[in-house]
């Protein structure tokens, strides 16, 4: 059965430019369930803006645990 965490994620603009630089490329976000998740940055690359990361997302895995989605809901 896939799963599925809902969550929000801010992140400076200068946060998302050391992504760029390749000196960070994971995050932990926590899920509305309380429950703490690392996600590869490159999963959040589409949604980076001149702000930085701000809103509101779905992350959905596979049966196995495996990244399938991660949708911005906002």
């Amino acid at each position: 059965m896939k799963r599925q965490y809902l969550f929000n994620a801010f992140l400076a603009r200068e946060k998302c430019l050391l992504y760029y630089q390749g000196s960070i490329r994971y995050v932990v976000v926590t899920a509305d369930s309380g429950e703490r998740i690392q996600l590869g940055l490159k999963h959040f690359q589409p949604f980076f803006s001149e702000l930085g990361l701000r809103g509101r997302f779905r992350l959905t895995l596979t049966a196995a645990g495996a990244f399938e989605r991660l949708e911005k809901i906002n």
